[in-house]
């Protein structure tokens, strides 16, 4: 009867140990810090997670996880900016995903506030001064890749207003 115990012990153990480390995966606060790092860099303040702003990408998310399409919600009728980003597992974590927008910082002229070449938006919105919170979500979608949403509140990417 005790080695009944202690299996079904180490079972739990191991079962919230697994349940620890799938939560961990792109947990809200690997969205934040990956942000947040980046918003130090630029010398703006940090982002803090808005649960009703999260609630919004899981459920747009949700509704890519079908296609993995690469269009954009309607995130601007809730004053929200949004990035998204999709690729293989490996390519669409928290981090990568803030690095993929951030690497848009060289087509953006901060001097004149306008974009050099090609694209710029996503990297204005990580940065845009006055956004203060986020909510992000993360799905596999039914192709196998990976579908990232990031909101914002409230959004940037204003037209007439600059970033900084």
């Amino acid at each position: 009867m005790e080695s009944l115990k202690l299996a079904l012990a180490m079972v739990c153990i191991m079962g919230l140990t697994l349940i620890h480390i799938c939560q961990a995966q792109d947990s809200p606060q690997e969205f934040v810090d990956a942000h947040n790092k980046v918003r130090t860099k630029e010398g703006v303040d940090p982002l803090v997670w808005d649960d009703d702003v999260a609630d919004y990408a899981r459920k747009y998310a949700n509704l890519r996880q079908a296609d993995c399409k690469p269009q954009h919600s309607d995130s601007q009728s809730h004053n929200y900016g949004e990035n998204i980003v999709i690729g293989p597992e490996s390519e669409t974590t928290a981090e990568k995903a803030v690095q993929y927008w951030y690497a848009e910082k060289e087509n953006y002229d901060r001097e004149n506030y306008k974009c050099l070449k090609g694209v710029c938006g996503h990297y204005t919105q990580l940065v845009w001064l006055d956004t203060v919170s986020l909510g992000c979500a993360r799905v596999q979608c039914s192709s196998g890749q990976y579908f990232i949403t990031c909101n914002y509140f409230p959004a940037g990417n204003i037209d007439g207003e600059v970033p900084f």
